[in-house]
């Protein structure tokens, strides 16, 4: 069974399962019909049993969790491709959002999320970020968890007061920490307050059947999210990152075992240093053996780098503008990425393209891309648009998922253990300065001790305690963040 994507002059045009590991870029200008396209991809690889995860930036997928409507422009484009049992229905869905509002919540800890991603996240210089590592590896030493940006900021502050005093290596300026504390700060304003936290996502629960068979499609709700394209673009590649350290080999399976939908991909890349695009080059190229298929979304492919973009076989081009020489450009470059069809002029096709037409180019036997083809893409069997809201919050009140996630919970973790620590020293000196005025008052020689060293012999013993209950144990690191140590 393939998945249909649509019609041309010389036949239906399918997808190839075997192949949709091998990744896939749907490209074109604003308004051409590119999410059309990807509620049709997401619809196909559903039928398979695959589950989907893709990200809803303009807020019209919902629509996917309701049948279709009958339209005679619809009955027109099924007769015009020659779909055969054709039937609008729902499909299972599952609504995800990192705010909590539109969907299940999605969280992470600090300590998954990693020093490397955070950095990025923070936009830190490379000094704040050997901060950063210092931090985590302060936290692994000392066997505490950092789930969410309380425990950072509470360790940050921590290092900052007493990281001299505990040997060389933990001595940080106190005017990066405030530099990175500020960024904290504006990072909590853009709601990445709400993502750090417990219950932690397990991504088992992307990779869920619904009963009938059909492979679960996860929607991110992502309206908001996008207007915050620095957590946007780092979430989606923590998670993708996350899918490869967690799965399994699985070499070339017959059909992927999940499919990643990045809208707006052009985000990932922009201002990215070249040590994070060689990772996710690398990461895009190893998870297809994992059998998770990753297909970007963008208005031209000239938003990819050229080493993630000869990674992705599958290609779909709606129209491009060409106005300006560096359009004329970008559509040069779309029509030159395709294989070559001797009936085809392919960079005046890209230009003339209609709403819901699409250039094509999928991989075949042995991998090899077929010749392009101009298509006319099916329309899908769910709705077009927007679920509305009562049909949205009938879904979530179902839906497992908001029972597990629903509710955060607040476990001891880093702030918990190092304001104890904190308390612990102005208690001892406190107590100190009070033998100290009780010994003055009786007319003793104050006793030669240092406040320095009492406040060493107690973060000792605390640490001790600590080490004591979590010997042993290391706290793991994202695959982004283990490559780039």
């Amino acid at each position: 069974m393939s998945i249909l994507i649509g019609g041309s002059e010389s036949g239906q045009i399918s997808l190839d399962p075997k192949f949709a590991n091998r990744h896939g870029l749907v490209a074109g200008a604003t308004g051409t019909g590119k999410t059309v396209t990807l509620q049709c991809l997401a619809e196909g690889f559903s039928d398979l049993g695959v589950p989907v995860f893709l990200a809803d930036v303009k807020g019209d997928i919902s629509g996917m969790s309701q049948p279709g409507k009958p339209h005679p422009k619809v009955d027109e484009r099924v007769e015009s491709i020659g779909i055969e049992g054709y039937s609008q229905h729902a499909y299972p869905v599952a609504f995800w959002d990192l705010f909590g509002k539109k969907g299940t919540p999605v969280r992470s800890t600090v300590s998954e999320m990693g020093p490397q991603l955070l950095s990025r996240l923070l936009d830190l210089n490379e000094t704040q970020e050997s901060i950063m590592t210092l931090v985590f590896e302060f936290a692994d030493n000392e066997g505490i968890l950092l789930v969410d940006l309380k425990d950072l900021r509470t360790t940050l502050e921590f290092l900052g007061e007493n990281g001299k005093q505990m040997g060389t290596g933990y001595g940080v300026s106190k005017a990066s920490i405030n530099a990175i504390l500020r960024r904290l700060l504006m990072l909590e304003r853009e709601g990445g307050k709400k993502f750090f936290g417990e219950p932690a996502l397990e991504l088992e629960d992307f990779m869920q059947v619904a009963r009938d068979g059909r492979g679960i499609i996860n929607i991110l709700a992502a309206d908001q999210l996008i207007m915050s394209p620095r957590v946007y673009s780092t979430f989606l590649l923590w998670l993708l990152s996350e899918l490869f350290e967690t799965l399994p080999e699985l070499g070339d399976p017959e059909q992927p075992v999940l499919v990643f939908f990045f809208d707006e991909a052009h985000l990932l890349f922009r201002d990215a240093p070249k040590p994070l695009l060689e990772k996710i080059e690398q990461v895009v190229r190893l998870i297809r053996s994992k059998g998770v298929g990753v297909y970007f979304i963008s208005q031209s492919p000239s938003d990819i780098p050229d080493s993630v973009l000869g990674q992705l076989g599958n290609r779909i081009q709606h129209a491009l503008r060409a106005y300006t020489p560096k359009e004329q450009k970008a559509v040069r470059v779309a029509a030159q990425s395709f294989r070559a069809n001797p009936k085809l002029d392919t960079v005046t096709a890209i230009t003339e393209l209609g709403v819901g037409e699409a250039l094509v180019s999928t991989l075949q036997k042995k991998g090899v891309p077929s010749p392009v083809e101009r298509v006319l893409v099916r329309p899908p069997c769910s709705r077009m648009g927007k679920a509305t809201l009562a049909e949205r919050k009938a879904l979530m009140d179902r839906d497992p998922n908001m029972r597990r996630y629903g509710e955060s919970i607040d476990p001891r973790s880093a702030h918990e253990v190092l304001s104890e620590r904190t308390q612990a020293r102005l208690e001892q000196q406190q107590e100190a300065e009070l033998k100290e005025r009780a010994a003055k008052a009786q007319g003793k020689p104050k006793a030669r001790s240092s406040n320095r060293q009492s406040v060493g012999e107690a973060f000792l013993k605390s640490v001790a305690r600590s080490l004591g209950s979590t010997a042993g144990r290391e706290l793991f690191r994202g695959i982004l963040g283990s490559l780039l140590k």
